[in-house]
């Protein structure tokens, strides 16, 4: 396999690790693309790709983004579609869930509301007061 080239995925080595490195939060990265902190996959001489694992700061793929889906499915609609007094309570039950938690968490929640920051961080005033 060229250094350059995509990871061959199907090689039985990357199969077999691709369970344990979903559970961990990694990802296979070409072995050209390759970074210090990376782990090298090497087999029988050859570097097939590398892993990447998630920082330890990063949220969990179903972090955010999966409360805001569960919010979401609990209103039966899109946030952004969401009336203001919706939106308010939504925010309410993001917070009490631990979304605002996460790195960049107001801007991730602000984006799915179809609102600002500085909305999102009135409703969490309201919410407090």
């Amino acid at each position: 396999m060229s250094e350059r080239a995509a990871p061959d995925v199907t090689h039985p080595v990357l199969v077999t690790l691709a369970p344990l490195l979903e559970r961990v939060g990694g990802r296979l990265i070409p072995a050209a693309a390759g970074l210090p902190d990376d782990v090298p996959l090497v087999w029988e001489g050859e570097t097939l790709a590398c892993v990447r694992l998630t920082p330890a700061d990063a949220e969990p793929a179903d972090g955010i983004r999966g409360l805001l889906s569960e919010v979401a499915a609990e209103f039966g609609a899109p946030l952004t579609e969401l009336p203001r007094a919706e939106k308010q309570r939504a925010v309410r039950l993001l917070e009490e869930r631990g979304a605002f938690s996460y790195r960049k968490s107001a801007e991730t929640v602000a984006e799915a509301l179809g609102v600002t920051r500085f909305t999102v961080y009135n409703y969490l005033n309201r919410t407090r007061s």
